[in-house]
């Protein structure tokens, strides 16, 4: 501080500004106040450099040092009180750290302000960068943040260009300062990145090896295996709520109304009142019919789309009959009388009651009494069919009644019978044991040619054994809880799986006339295993119903694959014997599952 009073020496600097500036002294004043003005900022932190005695060469130098000393070699308590001069070079350079995401400056710990809205990185996600000093062959690591948003290939490459000027820049002003200085600015340039922690993107932190971070960002727009899989999933999601919406669509429409049902019901009951009537009064064979058995899909609540076809057995009661088995399979039998039957004695052969005789008999009275019903009238004969089949018009929709004559028998079921009904799991062994006391049924019905024999009896001559009732009854009562699918319980898709099953059969035999072989009690069958192997009613929630469907299609599609259904009732009769065009439903069933029933789909736009 000595001289503060003296004259100070022109350097080098001032004997130049002296020969440029004018020898006028206003002017040489003048611009002696513009250029006390222009260091405003920085005087109002120092004293005037003149009052030091320093020259303007060691102010720009000392300026200069103590711009890029290091804040990582000062105390904490000199930090907290002397304050950073700012250059306006030392802005700029700031300003463009800022721009990539770098920090201005260290603060300490204890003072440090996190910014909320960044969020802070795991240990897993810290990632380690090479930083490659431009002056020196050095390679720096730091550890940066992995950013949350994956920089893009456009972004990745103007960060270099901006980090390479920015670089440019310094290490053309480093090569002005002394090298002692510019190890300082290294440091704080280090200090700088390592307190930033690197916000932004890796590239955007440091220029170093572009092209591998390139790679990274070309890499980074594909999709990865992980995130692959939540498409994946999202894609089943939506697939699976697309066909929920068409099954449960289509199960709208294959609704009958009550209104309807109510004015089938009404027509059909008082037509076969008046056949039983005829029957015990103008009869002698069938005067002692008993009370019709009424069963099918309407009276089982599976009927789809209109009421428009019912089925109505009419027992014989025989106390005391002998069955013999006609054939391997076990559904078919011949009959043959005890003693106390005189009015079906008529219709024996050889002492075994012939089923065509008997039918034919009474086919003959039904249509006596239909004749006295000009609105009714009998269709035709069909080979093998056991029913007389009677046709009507109810509001312009067309009505088919199967009057079907059957033999009541009251005795043990056949042997055959032993390993079938497996409802102990599903139903309990009380309400099986329940069922094997109820009486079973004969209908006349064969298969294959009529005239062939077997042990002397001709095919068309035997009875088939049925067990109609019972499946009417399982299916009313087929929860494993007693009160599924009442008021107090809760509702299960059973029925409305096997409704879209045969709905979707009936379809196919539209398209395709090889499948007329098939028919609703194939579905029906498959159902009845299906329960059994899945009893829990949880399995056939109403919520589930597109899953339930799918795996009903998949134990139908296994039975047509393999070209076996067993009877339920009788596991030794195969009923999808005879038929050849298995594999080819089986193949359009898949199809439709696959595609998510466009069948169905065609069906709700055509508004069928």
């Amino acid at each position: 501080m000595a001289g503060r009073g003296k004259p100070r020496k022109l350097n080098s600097l001032d004997a130049e500004c002296t020969k440029v500036s004018s020898p006028d002294l206003t002017e040489g004043k003048r611009s002696e106040k513009q250029t006390k003005q222009k260091p405003k900022k920085a005087e109002e932190k120092f004293p005037p450099d003149s009052a030091r005695g320093e020259s303007q060469h060691s102010r720009a130098q000392r300026t200069c040092a103590t711009r890029t000393k290091s804040t990582e070699q000062l105390p904490l308590e000199k930090l907290e009180k002397k304050e950073i001069p700012k250059t306006t070079r030392t802005k700029r350079c700031s300003d463009r750290t800022k721009s990539q995401g770098l920090e201005e400056e260290v603060k300490p710990e204890g003072t440090r302000k996190t910014n909320p809205r960044v969020r802070k990185a795991k240990p897993s996600e810290m990632t380690e960068i090479q930083l490659k000093d431009p002056t020196e062959d050095s390679v720096h690591t730091v550890k940066a943040k992995a950013c949350g948003t994956k920089p893009r290939l456009r972004e990745q490459l103007d960060a270099k260009m901006q980090n390479e000027q920015y670089f440019e820049k310094i290490s053309k002003a480093e090569q002005q300062t002394p090298k002692n200085t510019r190890e300082a600015s290294e440091q704080t340039t280090k200090t700088e990145i390592c307190a930033g922690k690197a916000k932004s993107p890796p590239a955007k932190a440091c220029g170093a090896k572009p092209k591998v971070e390139v790679q990274s960002a070309v890499q980074d727009t594909k999709v990865a295996p992980g995130k692959s899989e939540d498409l994946k999933r999202k894609d089943m999601t939506e697939e699976k709520a697309s066909t929920d919406y068409i099954l449960k669509e289509t199960l709208k429409k294959l609704k009958i109304k009550m209104i309807d049902k109510a004015n089938a019901a009404e027509v059909i009951n008082a037509i076969i009142q008046n056949i039983i009537n005829h029957l015990k009064q103008n009869t002698l064979s069938f005067n002692d019919v008993q009370e019709p058995l009424k069963t099918g899909s309407y009276y089982e609540n599976l009927k789809i789309c209109n009421p428009d076809e019912f089925d109505v057995m009419l027992p014989i009661l025989v106390d005391r009959v002998k069955l013999e088995p006609f054939g391997t399979d076990g559904a078919f039998y011949s009959v043959e009388l005890k003693r106390g039957q005189k009015n079906l004695e008529r219709f024996l052969e050889n002492g075994i009651l012939s089923a065509t005789k008997m039918l034919n008999e009474f086919r003959e009275e039904v249509k006596k009494c239909v004749k006295n019903f000009t609105e009714w009238r009998v269709d035709k004969k069909k080979k093998g069919c056991p029913a007389v089949t009677l046709t009507t018009y109810v509001q312009s929709v067309p009505i088919s009644l199967d009057v079907v004559l059957c033999l009541m028998v009251k005795s043990s079921w056949p042997p055959f019978t032993t390993e079938g009904l497996k409802i102990e799991c599903w139903l309990g062994h009380k309400i099986k044991q329940d069922y094997k006391r109820e009486p079973y049924y004969l209908v006349p019905k064969y298969e294959g040619k009529g005239t062939v024999e077997n042990d002397g009896v001709r095919n068309k001559d035997v009875w088939r054994v049925s067990f109609s009732h019972i499946e009417k009854a399982i299916l009313k009562n087929h929860g494993s809880k007693k009160t599924c699918c009442e008021q107090s319980g809760e509702n299960c898709c059973r029925k409305s799986c096997l409704k879209l099953l045969k709905h979707l059969l009936h379809l196919l035999k539209e398209r395709d006339s090889s499948f007329d072989k098939f028919c609703s009690y194939h579905v029906k069958t498959t159902l009845l295993h299906a329960c059994c192997l899945r009893t829990d009613d949880n399995k056939w929630r109403v919520s589930d119903l597109s899953d339930c469907f799918q795996v009903l299609l998949q134990d139908f599609e296994g039975y047509l694959e393999n070209g076996q259904l067993c009877n339920f009732f009788i596991p030794s009769q195969n009923l999808f014997s005879g038929i050849r065009v298995c594999k080819g439903l089986s193949d359009a069933i898949r199809e439709e599952r696959r595609k998510g029933f466009p069948i169905f789909r065609e069906q709700l736009k055509n508004g069928n």
